[in-house]
């Protein structure tokens, strides 16, 4: 079996004249590599493209066979690496949280253990008959959280 720590040095190497980060990396039964990267700025398929060719010709298949797939990090897909909340910083997030609730939200911050959600509720106050737009912060620890993935808006 291909070991991923392999596949790892290739594409590292690869990454540090660009701005992409490793967000998942497996090697399945029967050696299917799949490698999901991501960038702060998106990914083109191109470069998935260029990815897959570096890691096919530094491997041989005459020495063990292998089946590969490169791809970027979804839009909508829960978020795997810490890289992924700094990079949504700003933009609105759904929160997942461990007892099944969600939240809506802008992230605000992530720090080591957590991240932080800035959310708007409609909420009674006392003396007035309609309700007001509250804004509120969030503080979750990601141990806290089953998901967290962004929202897109149109």
């Amino acid at each position: 079996m291909i070991d991923p720590t392999l596949i790892e040095n290739i594409v590292t190497a690869k990454f540090n004249e660009d701005d992409i980060f490793i967000v998942e990396l497996a090697v399945r039964p029967g050696n299917k590599i799949v490698l999901v990267i991501d960038s702060d700025n998106g990914i083109p398929i191109s470069y998935c493209i260029e990815v897959s060719k570096l890691i096919d010709s530094q491997l041989d298949r005459e020495v063990e066979d292998f089946e590969l797939e490169v791809s970027s990090a979804g839009i909508g897909q829960p978020f795997k690496v810490t890289r992924q909340y700094h990079k949504n910083i700003g933009n609105d997030v759904e929160v997942l949280t461990a007892d099944g609730a969600k939240v809506k939200g802008k992230l605000t911050t992530v720090a080591e253990n957590g991240f932080s959600v800035e959310v708007e509720e409609k909420v009674k106050l006392e003396g007035k008959k309609r309700k007001e737009l509250q804004v509120r912060l969030i503080d979750f620890k990601f141990d806290e959280v089953k998901q967290v993935k962004d929202i897109i808006s149109f």
